[in-house]
């Protein structure tokens, strides 16, 4: 094949890729890689991606073959591809499934593909614990109670298993999903919904039942949750992340579903109460008493036979609940996000526990097809105060960041904007408390932060919704699964270092379909030259790669952005 200039792909030996945005087939390119590589730095001319053993595991549970990753990356490559990396792709993609669990008249099995295989796990330090008896030259019995412990093992070692070992059903919880919502509103679902429930089904066999759904804010995740329910007609334990969110959940399946109020419970650190769909936090699941107690609120995943367990937010899955996740795999687990990135770099552990990406639609295209808002990005950098410029540059990092991140210009960047949206719905967000507070004070603002009482909370979220206010000041507490479908503008002051799972997530506040109008606009307010523009390029690696641009503006000489 004759490799052409204009193409926007350099294949390296290291796995890296680097993508040329001047390209006129970019875009295409871009959309084909964000199904098997991540996406590294995105600098504005290069962008950079990795080929990585997960990355491949997850395209191939997704159905993307070795092939089409290889002839993919020959299509859009300046030069041809090293025959190594064609090579290591193959490879990557090939022991995804050579291990397989199932079950059988002997118990739970594992089995590998051939001899040599099987020799080399057998004598995996790693693996070797987990592994019992030896039925034959292949196979090994699994202790049902280490079906996720040796599923992590084996990812860890290199091996992802393909878990065939079936779930139990649960109890029965016979309900439909409405036509029409008990709101009033026409309720159908939109085909991607419907295709990424059909990916967890699966039909019902074993090749379905565990595995994550990643879809942007406002895309309907709750919605394919609810078909996966409804499919299954079991009883259900929902964890997310707030009391906000769980009483989302709860009036969602009371609008568009057949369940009754005495079917749904919550179970926080308000309410305790379990029914045959119960919606607990994290927070409540992961509470003790101090640091050397058990965690007793996690006797929660058995007192029901749960028929399927839905992790909201999965990226932000908890350690204490990873642990007890490993011992529920004959449960079915559905993991929800907007992103698979983690800050820890567990995502391999999210694979093996909850289960690979099931579906995964690209943000552009959610847009292109009117499902989400349009959305502008814009990066605006202002100055260092002269007063600060010392104390900057003698602090250490982290310091700096934080100096950085408490520019009191901000405030005139904020007012400016908030002026240029005069009558938009808008959320002012920050890390740092005070910041937040002192942005408030003279913009009039009502500020939303952790600490403010749930009962507080949901009347300013409703006030909001209403349009009985317009601006809102947040803190991280509005980052996760909070419904805020009429904002369509977000300042952001100040995030969490180079946090990407951060960024997408505000973001997503902004991208729910308007009733008036369906642009929404995300500022990124910055201090130039400093830490904090090191990291703000950190946290738009993700957005980068589902196909947004930042575009930069500077501020003028009064410490505001031009208009």
């Amino acid at each position: 094949m004759s490799y052409q200039p204009e193409n926007p792909l350099i294949v390296q030996g290291d796995h890296t890729i680097l993508a040329e945005v001047a390209s006129p087939l970019y875009t295409q390119a871009r959309d084909a890689l964000a199904r098997f590589a991540e996406l590294v730095k995105a600098p504005e001319h290069v962008h950079t991606y990795r080929l990585t053993p997960l990355s491949i595991w997850n395209a191939c549970a997704a159905g993307v073959a070795a092939l089409e990753i290889a002839e993919t990356l020959i299509q859009f490559s300046k030069y041809p591809v090293p025959e190594h990396v064609l090579i290591e792709i193959r490879d990557y993609a090939s022991r995804y499934g050579r291990l397989k669990l199932f079950r059988d008249s002997r118990g739970l099995v594992l089995e590998a593909n051939d001899e040599f295989l099987a020799e080399q796990i057998s004598r995996n330090k790693h693996v070797a614990p987990w592994l019992g008896v030896r039925f034959s030259p292949l196979e090994f019995a699994i202790a049902p109670a280490a079906r996720g412990e040796i599923k992590q093992a084996l990812i860890k070692a290199g091996f992802p298993a393909e878990d065939l070992a079936g779930y139990s059903q649960g109890e029965t919880l016979a309900f439909s999903l409405r036509q029409t919502a008990r709101s009033g509103q026409p309720f159908s679902l939109r085909p991607y919904q419907c295709e990424a429930a059909d990916a967890f089904h699966a039909s019902g066999t074993a090749r379905g039942g565990s595995g994550v759904i990643t879809l942007p804010c406002g895309a309907g995740k709750t919605i394919v949750a609810m078909v996966c329910m409804a499919r299954l007609q079991t009883s259900t334990l929902i964890l997310t992340t707030s009391v906000t969110a769980v009483r989302q959940w709860k009036a969602e399946l009371l609008d568009k579903t057949s369940l009754l109020e005495d079917q749904i419970a919550e179970y926080s650190g308000d309410l305790k109460q379990v029914r045959p769909v119960t919606i607990a936090t994290y927070q409540i699941m992961t509470w003790r008493p101090n640091k050397d107690s058990d965690y007793p609120h996690l006797t929660l995943f058995d007192s029901r036979e749960w028929g399927l367990i839905v992790y909201d937010e999965v990226h932000l899955l908890p350690a204490p609940v990873f642990r007890v996740t490993a011992s529920l795999q004959a449960r079915r687990r559905l993991g929800l996000t907007a992103t698979l990135v983690r800050e820890d770099g567990r995502e391999d552990d999210v694979f093996a526990l909850i289960g690979p990406k099931k579906a995964d639609v690209p943000w552009k295209v959610l847009e292109s097809q009117n499902w989400i808002a349009t959305a502008l990005c814009t990066e605006i950098r202002l100055p260092m105060p002269e007063d600060l410029r010392m104390t900057y540059a003698v602090a250490e990092k982290r310091e700096q960041f934080r100096i950085a991140s408490e520019n009191p210009g901000k405030l005139a960047v904020v007012r400016r904007l908030l002026e240029l949206h005069s009558g938009e719905p808008a959320l002012v967000i920050g890390m740092y408390l005070d910041q937040l507070r002192e942005i408030a004070a003279p913009l009039g603002l009502p500020v939303l932060t952790g600490a403010t009482p749930q009962r507080k909370r949901d009347q300013l979220f409703a006030d909001f919704k209403a349009g009985r206010i317009r601006v809102l000041a947040v803190s991280k507490v509005a980052n996760f699964a909070v419904d805020l479908p009429e904002a369509s503008v977000a300042i952001q002051i100040s995030g969490t270092f180079g946090s990407r799972q951060e960024e997408a997530q505000r973001l997503g506040r902004i991208l729910r379909p308007k009733r008036n109008g369906n642009q929404a606009h995300f500022y990124s307010v910055v201090t130039a030259d400093t830490v904090e523009q090191e990291f703000a390029l950190q946290r738009q690696l993700f957005l980068c790669e589902q196909g947004y641009s930042y575009s930069i503006a500077d501020v003028d000489e009064r410490g505001v952005p031009a208009a």
